[in-house]
């Protein structure tokens, strides 16, 4: 079955490079290194060494990884760290933590020719996947090579599960290549054995995702930062990754909370950088005055709106926020990933659709760290309500900090999974 898969990847490969380029015309990087996704590259000098690869699809998933390969540099010096993503926001992100601390390239496509040139030129004894980025060919050709693999973070929402499920005869032979499955939560580990893992390739650690920890400089920085843009102690809302549509929603919650408080500063930050122009157009139409982070100058008394529309500075800017709202959440995105604020004391804010953070979800609006609407439509009066009060503001967000603090260790309890793994790699 693996076969007639690869068979209809290599039919429909034009037209995912048509989509590659149709993409590249609001973000270019999508044309650019396309030779990287056939496994094309020049093989770096150390070639013989060892290697450990880890692959993250993108942003999200890079900043999970972070903190786990840097241990991987630190704890093993005698392999070759290669991190792989699979979209531009992701290689820059890549490139921006580590430059030339790990060799970094595009993930090739999932068919047998590209993989096979990826694995012979970087060698890799252990693969480690962030999250649930599974694919077929992948786990088969670092399974002949004796490349043992292991899902790190994993985690499966029933819906995703439900779509696995329609695919058994693929599904299942391609989880039995996996040999260890780190998840989030045990019901995460239930999805996994019920599409056909093997209960002795899994473990439930955790998610790194609650080890995130605010390095002490951006501390300082987000503190000047905030008190630039609370000028006239005005409050600070950042929106989050938001998506198509989602700015509609807020800026109509926005001009709901300006009516009922006055001075507010909006930080709307886009998912997609490709976005970036339409979004502020969107804004000025409006009739708001918008700054964009980009130009380099801070936002003033007059400006309403801070557009962040440069790269890797989210966690900065939401370090600035009285309250934060995660889009990905308002339309059916699945949602983003609100611990990147309970990491600040921030309050979140999220809409109904949070399916790929269910579990953090619950827990944060157990402990009071977080509340989840479930008609977008009340978000301006619910924020209006919350940033009018100070006190609840601290609350949630010593919430959040002690959800963090209560759920950290995933990361120590997965890289004791790394060793193990490495004694058994060739």
């Amino acid at each position: 079955m693996r076969l007639l898969y690869s068979a209809l990847y290599y039919c429909l490969l034009p037209l995912l490079l048509l989509r590659m380029l149709w993409r590249s015309r609001l973000a270019p990087g999508y044309r650019r290194r396309l030779p990287e996704r056939f496994g094309l590259f020049p093989a770096r000098p150390d070639a013989g060494t060892p290697a450990i690869w880890v692959h993250a699809v993108s942003v999200g998933e890079t900043l999970a990884a972070a903190p786990l390969v840097d241990a991987l540099l630190r704890d093993y010096p005698a392999y070759r760290v290669v991190l792989t993503t699979t979209t531009p926001t992701g290689s820059e992100q890549v490139r921006a933590l580590f430059g030339d601390r790990v060799f970094h390239v595009y993930a090739p496509w999932d068919l047998p020719g590209p993989l096979r040139r990826f694995l012979c030129r970087t060698r890799p004894r252990l693969l480690l996947i962030m999250e649930t980025e599974l694919w077929p060919n992948m786990l088969h050709y670092c399974a002949r090579s004796g490349c043992r693999v292991l899902l790190l973070n994993a985690r499966l929402s029933a819906r995703s599960a439900r779509g696995y499920a329609r695919l058994p005869w693929l599904v299942a032979p391609m989880l039995q290549q996996l040999d260890t499955v780190a998840c989030q939560t045990s019901a995460d580990g239930e999805r996994f054995l019920a599409l056909g893992l093997s209960p002795t390739a899994l473990a439930v650690t955790g998610s790194v995702k609650f080890d995130l920890a605010i390095a002490p400089p951006m501390r300082v920085q987000a503190a000047g930062l905030r008190q630039v843009f609370a000028v006239g102690d005005r409050p600070v809302l950042v929106a989050a990754s938001t998506h198509a549509g989602e700015e509609a929603l807020l800026l109509a919650a926005y001009r709901d909370i300006r009516r009922d408080l006055g001075a507010c500063l909006l930080v709307l930050v886009p998912r997609h950088p490709e976005r970036f122009a339409e979004v502020f157009a969107l804004c000025s139409q409006q009739g708001w005055q918008v700054r964009r982070r980009s130009e380099g100058r801070d936002p003033g008394a007059a400006d309403d709106i801070l557009l962040g529309d440069t790269m890797g500075e989210l966690r900065l800017l939401l370090g600035t926020a009285t309250v934060a709202v995660f889009g990905g959440s308002l339309l059916a995105q699945g949602g983003h990933n609100v611990l990147e604020a309970a990491a600040w004391g921030v309050p979140a804010i999220t809409g109904p659709h949070m399916e790929n953070f269910a579990g953090v979800c619950e827990l944060m609006s157990t402990a009071g760290a977080l509340i989840q609407l479930q008609e977008p439509a009340r978000l301006g009066a619910c924020l209006s309500q919350l940033l009018a009060d100070p006190g609840r503001c601290r609350r949630m967000g010593a919430a959040g900090e002690r959800v963090m603090a209560e759920n950290r260790g995933a990361g120590a309890r997965q890289l004791s999974l790394v060793a193990r793994q490495l004694a058994f790699a060739p």
